[in-house]
């Protein structure tokens, strides 16, 4: 049987693994960058804040896929719960990194300005900084995001969901058959899914950032 025929016998199945390997990284992502923001927006002032967070998350990020999954397990066990702590502690660093420098990058004179016709601290915040911030921002997301796509294929050794329990197949029965389709399709099947969800970033920085901020 060639990958062709595989992937048509089992098509049903296959989607289903690629929905839930997308939906675990987009709904990782969103709480990466949700923590992330407010852990930029709690530091970005304070240069050794800074500097903590960011190692910090930097930290997170050197510790092996199999290692991190091997000390959550114990406490988590088996499944989505285990799977989501990993992503999303692997999504932090870009999404912090970006934050504070997206929020650094402000200039101080349109704050200042914006605070002048009466904004409240939390109105300049929210309704200018993050918003010229957010180029940066929707990049550290991005980056993330592109990370996790391969990082979710290690986490079915967490029985986590996704194709990555087709790549884990596929290895583990080297040398039967369809080993080979199996690793294969799993492989082909994130780097499909990984440039569609890449496509969709460029579409959302279209719409949501101005030409002027692009250029």
């Amino acid at each position: 049987m060639n990958l062709f025929e595989y992937i048509s016998d089992r098509w049903d199945r296959l989607a289903l693994q690629g929905l839930l390997h997308v939906s675990a990284v987009v709904q990782c992502t969103i709480l990466a960058a949700v923590l992330g923001v407010l852990i930029g927006v709690a530091v970005y002032r304070s240069p050794m804040g800074s500097a903590v967070a960011t190692a910090l998350a930097s930290t997170i990020l050197t510790v092996p896929s199999f290692a991190l999954l091997g000390l959550l397990i114990p406490v988590f066990g088996l499944g989505a719960n285990t799977t989501v702590i990993a992503l999303v502690l692997y999504a932090l660093l870009p999404i912090v990194r970006n934050t504070i420098v997206g929020l650094s990058g402000v200039d101080p004179a349109v704050s200042d300005a914006a605070r002048g016709i009466g904004m409240s601290r939390f109105g300049v915040l929210t309704r200018v900084e993050l918003r010229l911030a957010w180029p940066a921002i929707l990049a550290g997301m991005r980056v993330a995001t592109q990370m996790l796509m391969g990082i979710a294929v290690i986490a079915a050794y967490a029985k986590g969901p996704g194709l990555g329990s087709e790549v884990f197949s596929g290895l583990t029965n080297a040398g039967s058959t369809n080993s080979l389709n199996q690793a294969l399709t799993g492989t082909l099947g994130v780097v499909v899914l990984a440039l569609v969800l890449d496509a969709v970033y460029v579409l959302i920085n279209r719409l949501t950032v101005s030409r002027g901020v692009r250029g």
